[in-house]
């Protein structure tokens, strides 16, 4: 095949040109303008919840996040080992210390078994955790009701990255609306994209107003520069807010085309004896922004590899960050149910995502399943 089958690449509806014609003719070519406030009241609409803020990225959304709760130098937060490096490094910015905890294999993220062990332990050391931030990778949701419980029993606050969920669900609700905090990504593979850009959302809308406030230079409001607190550059531009609005109009059309996508995979698949397909957990709603699986009897980077030599981009699951340089003496709770390795490095080294976008054709489908297979041998 000539075409190149990428992983997640964006698709546009179309209407979004039209938001960035009327950009373009009112001149609101910055980081404030009607599209970001109306943006943000269509997001807050469609998630249910009080009020967002967009940011620049996903990460920002998270360093605000952090901000607000207040996580300083020495502070310990809980963080999901098996995802994206993004998900922690704004620990690092705030010179705070990350302690890791394992997956499970019901959902994939975060074990409630190993965040009670973990809680309990430091809490006899009296090093409780000001926060923690939990993931829901590739659309799956967390066990949220024995997290939350978790979190409420010894009073901490609750962020969510549903950076790869928007449109997912748990017991009907949206991701991202569960925690304190929620927080999501518009980067350019995701269901919906602004090209680059992300968004911070929670019950409390004074601390959402507060969010803004750090996130745009801490500019107090003076007929002149007048600055009390540390402020950073994390503000979206009215020309992308614009294609974000363009984009939510069909998010609920993009989960049915990952989903459907997903189902075609498993229809392939099921009878493979080798493959085992993402679980989805009851009462959940995934969104299945990548199609994922493990594989047995063979390396997934050589079959990433091999679909590579067929012009076809897939990618391995996140290696775990406790077994990254970057965190090589921070603590990690294991999975308690798990007797080797950690559950999060079993899904690293059996795990690939297959191409998830909304726009491939079944022949792309049906070439990308033809030729795993070989590579699976």
């Amino acid at each position: 095949m000539k075409k190149r089958i990428l992983l997640s690449p964006p698709n546009m509806a179309g209407t979004e040109i039209n938001y960035i014609k009327e950009a373009f003719e009112t001149n609101w070519i910055a980081p404030v303008g009607p599209h970001i406030n109306a943006f943000e009241e269509e997001f807050s609409s469609y998630l249910k919840i009080q009020d967002t803020a967009m940011t620049n990225s996903g990460t920002a959304a998270i360093h605000l996040a952090l901000q607000l709760l207040n996580i300083q130098e020495g502070d310990i937060v809980l963080c999901q080992s098996f995802t994206f490096v993004a998900t922690v490094n704004p620990v690092l910015y705030q010179k705070a210390t990350p302690v890791f905890i394992d997956s499970e294999e019901d959902t994939w993220n975060m074990s409630p078994l190993a965040l009670e062990d973990a809680l309990v332990e430091l809490k006899k050391q009296n090093k409780l955790p000001k926060a923690i931030i939990v993931v829901h990778l590739y659309g799956q949701s967390a066990k949220m009701d024995e997290i939350m419980k978790l979190a409420n029993d010894y009073n901490i606050p609750v962020i969510e990255d549903a950076a790869e969920a928007l449109g997912s669900e748990y017991k009907g609700r949206k991701l991202g609306t569960i925690g304190q905090y929620g927080i999501f990504s518009f980067n350019g593979n995701k269901i919906i994209t602004t090209s680059g850009g992300g968004a911070l959302v929670s019950n409390d809308s004074e601390s959402i107003k507060k969010a803004r406030y750090l996130g745009s230079q801490a500019k107090m409001p003076k007929p002149y520069y007048y600055h009390k607190d540390i402020g950073y550059n994390y503000q979206i531009s009215n020309l992308l807010a614009g294609i974000g609005r363009g984009q939510l109009k069909v998010l609920e059309k993009r989960v049915l085309e990952k989903q459907s996508i997903y189902h075609k995979y498993e229809k392939h698949l099921d009878n493979h004896p080798d493959v085992t397909l993402m679980p989805e957990f009851a009462e959940t709603k995934s969104n299945r922004w990548l199609t994922t699986l493990l594989v047995e009897g063979v390396e997934p980077l050589s079959i990433v590899k091999k679909l590579e030599e067929s012009n076809i981009e897939a990618r391995l699951l996140w290696k775990p960050l406790h077994t990254q340089p970057l965190f090589k003496n921070a603590p990690f709770y294991k999975h308690p149910l798990t007797n080797d390795n950690s559950v999060a490095e079993m899904l690293f080294n059996k795990g690939l995502c297959l191409p998830s976008g909304t726009d491939m054709s079944d022949e792309e489908m049906e070439y990308v399943v033809k030729k795993l297979i070989h590579a699976l041998g």
